[in-house]
């Protein structure tokens, strides 16, 4: 099956948006995506996106790919989790070793693929002919649906410390039913835990390697996309989620708000300057944070298809313009939750959803302000790096 193209893949996103607002009840209550939704994104080659073009696939940039999720998290927040977790590890995979791609890939172009990339929660021991992984994981989004699942690792006795990222096929983990949680309640966000599981060398890479545009799988995977630094760009992922919740969440507010009458006193609430105000700022703020997220992967793509990457400041920019972006989202939110009045704590209310689902968006670390203005604080001032995954 041949990939779509970008028009048609963003066609075909749109749509599943009325989908998944009527699913999105459904979603909540089942504490993961339906089976039906998932068989929506392949069956419209969304999880193709990210699949490189030599198998198939579409190989999109980022901007491409942040369109694609905030359109699917325009419908439904945590189907646009899920979308952004299973289409970003699709990506990963083709920065591994050959071998490892043809294990999973050559069975199934669209193989789902999850991934914790929490490293301290891990540690990867070193064996002959790869390392023994042992830990314990939060935040496994999509987990349920997934063959295989990507874990960070610290390895043991490694100095200086190594970051290494291990693929591990679905039996070798336990799935533990942890995800009850405020918001992006369908995310099936569960914990995964391994026990002493031993993963093949060429099933791992240091997360070093995704920093330089040299990774194994760039020697078949060679697109300008997969030489961008990982870590630096994954703002764009986690972002298109937030975007989509708060312009949904905005423009939804703004068309009930047209014909909505106040209970008290009968008036229609767009007849109210104080509204005229909160619109305003909500859909500056929303239209802000779009262009910033946007001109960001527009000039990393840029860089690298000059044949170049961004330097140690640019990619610090880009995660603390990302999480500003974040912050300028969830302002907006607030902003039209807080004018919704009492309707707006309703279940039934689409901006009840939209309020959790984005705050809980909002504390991922590529979207929290402070540690990663932090780190651009500490380059613009000429200070060394705290982040040693940029």
């Amino acid at each position: 099956m041949a990939a779509p193209d970008r028009e048609t893949l963003l066609a075909r996103a749109e749509a599943l948006i009325p989908v998944l607002r009527e699913r999105a009840g459904e979603t909540e209550a089942l504490r993961r995506i339906p089976d039906e939704t998932v068989a929506d994104l392949v069956a419209g080659g969304l999880m193709r996106a990210t699949l490189p073009a030599r198998l198939g696939g579409a190989e999109v940039d980022y901007g491409t790919m942040m369109e694609l999720v905030a359109l699917i998290a325009r419908g439904c927040g945590s189907t646009g989790w899920v979308y952004c977790n299973l289409a970003s590890c699709t990506f990963k995979l083709a920065l591994w070793p050959e071998r490892a791609q043809d294990e999973i890939w050559e069975g199934d172009r669209d193989a789902l693929l999850t991934g914790n990339l929490i490293f301290p929660c891990g540690t990867a021991r070193r064996v002959e002919g790869g390392y023994r992984l042992s830990g314990r994981w939060p935040f496994g989004s999509g987990i349920d649906h997934a063959c295989a699942n990507f874990f960070g690792a610290m390895v043991d006795g490694a100095d200086p410390p190594e970051f290494r990222i291990l693929l591990v096929p679905k039996g070798d983990y336990t799935i533990l039913d942890t995800w009850h949680a405020s918001g992006l309640r369908g995310t099936g966000s569960n914990d995964a835990a391994v026990d002493d599981v031993f993963v093949p060398e060429y099933r791992t890479i240091d997360a070093a390697e995704t920093r330089h545009g040299a990774a194994p799988g760039n020697a078949v995977n060679a697109g300008a996309v997969y030489r961008l630094p990982l870590f630096a760009m994954f703002f764009t992922w986690v972002g298109a989620v937030v975007l989509g919740i708060a312009e949904a969440a905005v423009e939804g507010y703004v068309e009930a708000t047209r014909t909505r009458a106040a209970h008290y006193s009968g008036q229609r609430l767009a007849e109210f300057g104080t509204i005229h105000v909160k619109v305003a700022e909500a859909r500056a703020a929303v239209a802000t944070a779009r262009r910033i997220y946007l001109g960001n992967c527009a000039e990393a793509t840029a860089i690298a298809e000059g044949g170049a990457l961004p330097d140690a400041e640019t990619r610090a920019r880009y995660r603390a313009e990302g999480a500003y972006a974040a912050k300028l989202c969830c302002q907006a939110v607030d902003l039209i939750t807080a004018a919704s009045g009492g309707g707006g704590v309703y279940d039934r209310n689409p901006l009840s959803r939209a309020f959790r689902d984005i705050h809980a968006g909002t504390a991922h670390i590529t979207q929290t302000w402070d540690p990663n203005a932090v780190t651009y604080g500490r380059l613009s001032l000429g200070l060394e790096t705290d982040n040693p995954l940029l």
